[in-house]
């Protein structure tokens, strides 16, 4: 992968990578990733030699933006190639009162192959490392400013990967660098059991949502095949147990696939599902990517009508429903479609 980069440690390990310099030395740099600074010639309060030094044994960041598409919604997506040639997307969202929500991938591609996903149709290439993960969060912060709000569900299942996610969220907490609250840290993942369990039990504290999409269990594992080896009862104790070690309110995504998953008995196995849970139930429209589907039949957007029905039978049973409202179609940023053909080319 080349020469290493800092923005993949946090400050414990920069301090040990940068003996025997004094910690204070290792504080300032940190510092510096924070603000935005790329090289080590514009930290101006160390010396030109050290400076020197640095550049010869490190990289600040190794990733690159190669490409920035714009919606007219606001929405930013940019293609970020890595070291070894291959590329991800990172996502801005932009709400309607101007708080900015930044989209993070965790590996090349990804496993899951989940059926409406453009991603999962791309294959699985491998793990990105902490630095790639954390490098994702500088560059949004480059074209987009400050960031209110990070949530982990961009390329891949973030906790196939957790140990360098952690890593990751750890930087970005850190109050002697950006000191993010971990509070505004959303993880989503398809339904890894072992994962949520561990996260239960080791952190780090922060929000987590679940891409259900549907409580039918044989429509689940046709469209997510995660579900075969993570069945719904035992992902369900997962989540109690998940809820038991961290007090927090779990979400609930569902894709609505239009006439497969929004009749009334997918809204009720959705209920049944939350019962004993402290949820918000998340309603997605499918973001229509060209030549998905199931069994031969092509997958519809959901009508209007067809949302307003489950929103209305969730709402019935007590349930807490909000609906997604489409951003980033314009530039194939939306939920679903990350990742392009020449994702895994090398150049």
């Amino acid at each position: 992968m080349g020469i290493q980069s800092i923005s993949g440690y946090t400050l414990a390990e920069l301090t040990a990578q940068l003996k025997p310099l004094p910690a204070f030395r290792a504080k300032q740099i940190f510092k510096w990733l924070a603000r935005g600074i790329t090289s080590f010639e514009a930290m101006t309060d160390l010396s030109q030699e050290l400076r020197k030094e640095l550049a010869e044994r490190f990289l600040v960041i190794e990733t690159t933006i190669t490409n920035t598409l714009i919606d007219t919604d606001g929405t930013i997506k940019l293609q970020i190639t890595l070291q070894d040639g291959t590329k991800i997307e990172a996502v801005v969202l932009v709400d309607g009162e101007g708080r900015k929500t930044a989209c993070i991938s965790t590996q090349v591609g990804c496993p899951m192959a989940c059926a409406f996903c453009k991603t999962g149709s791309l294959g699985f290439l491998r793990n990105l490392s902490a630095a790639e993960i954390s490098e994702q969060l500088y560059h949004c912060r480059s074209v987009a400013g400050d960031i209110a709000n990070i949530v982990i569900m961009g390329m891949g299942e973030p906790l196939l990967n957790l140990e360098n996610l952690r890593k990751a969220m750890a930087i970005w907490s850190d109050p002697a660098g950006l000191g993010m609250s971990r509070r505004r840290m959303t993880i989503s993942t398809s339904g890894i059991i072992s994962g949520i369990l561990d996260l239960a039990d080791h952190g780090p504290e922060v929000r987590l949502a679940i891409s259900l999409t549907t409580a039918d269990p044989l429509l689940r594992e046709l469209l997510m095949p995660v579900t075969k080896a993570n069945p719904l009862a035992e992902l369900k104790e997962a989540l109690r147990y998940f809820q038991s070690k961290q007090d927090k309110r779990i979400t609930l995504e569902a894709v609505m696939l239009g006439g497969l998953n929004t009749r009334k008995e997918d809204a009720l196995a959705i209920a049944d599902f939350a019962k004993g849970l402290d949820v918000i139930i998340n309603l997605i429209p499918w973001n229509p990517v060209e030549g998905m589907g199931i069994q031969g039949k092509t997958f519809q957007e959901p009508t209007d009508r067809e949302i307003d029905f489950m929103v209305k039978l969730l709402e019935q049973r007590g349930l807490t429903v909000t609906r997604r409202y489409r951003k980033g179609r314009g530039v194939s940023g939306a939920c679903g479609q990350l990742g392009s053909v020449d994702s895994f080319n090398i150049d």
